[in-house]
């Protein structure tokens, strides 16, 4: 059945929204990890408002073949690849998954070179930590950031999101302690239609986020 789904002027409305749900964190002294590129700008108003650190956690989709925007699996910063079970069904070579990996490690490491030497990354054992995306379709991403922050024993972890399908919400609840959303719209085709602007955030804005939110040396 459809339900009405919820739409927002842009990220920063959404992050608002998003804040005032996650209230209960302020004076917790929360992580905020981001997934670049688009969650910068969200998670930078969600620290902000909880008190909190800001940070990146990088991973990266792998898209289908012909349609690099589907996500079929995911690369993490430690070169692990979660699959999604439609690559079997749909017969796609090992070795494409392989190659499309490798290069999206490269991106991966290529942005925390860059990233590194503004803002030294936080340790988010024994941290409540808070996991922002603007919206989630399959949720392969999101999926993976959370598959690889459990590893590094957070006190708590939340997911954290304006957008996703019922079906995709369903799928990352035992990922998380709490999943924090605004609108599970259905029929959902695409994350960009619940913003009115939904500009691409450019890396001049996310490096310019992360200097503002350094942590003291």
């Amino acid at each position: 059945m459809a339900t009405i789904p919820q739409h927002f002027a842009n990220r920063e409305a959404a992050a608002e929204l998003l804040a005032r749900k996650l209230a209960a964190y302020d004076g917790k002294h929360p992580l905020v990890l981001a997934i670049p590129r688009g969650a910068l700008p969200m998670g930078r108003i969600i620290a902000n408002a909880l008190h909190g650190d800001l940070d990146v956690v990088l991973v990266r989709k792998i898209g289908a073949p012909g349609n690099p925007e589907y996500a079929i699996g995911v690369v993490d910063e430690d070169g692990r690849i979660w699959t999604d079970p439609i690559v079997s069904r749909l017969g796609i070579d090992g070795q494409y998954i392989r190659d499309e990996a490798a290069r999206q490690l490269k991106v991966i490491k290529a942005r925390r070179t860059q990233y590194t030497p503004i803002h030294q990354a936080f340790d988010p054992q024994g941290r409540i930590v808070i996991v922002v995306d603007d919206g989630v379709a399959t949720g392969a991403t999101l999926g993976a950031a959370l598959r690889l922050l459990r590893q590094q024993r957070p006190a708590r972890l939340i997911a954290a999101f304006a957008v996703a399908p019922p079906e995709t919400i369903t799928r990352l609840r035992p990922l998380a302690d709490e999943l924090v959303y605004l609108s599970a719209p259905k029929p959902f085709r695409a994350v960009g239609e619940f913003f009115a602007d939904f500009r691409e955030v450019e890396d001049s804005e996310v490096l310019q986020i992360l200097r503002e939110t350094s942590p003291p040396a």
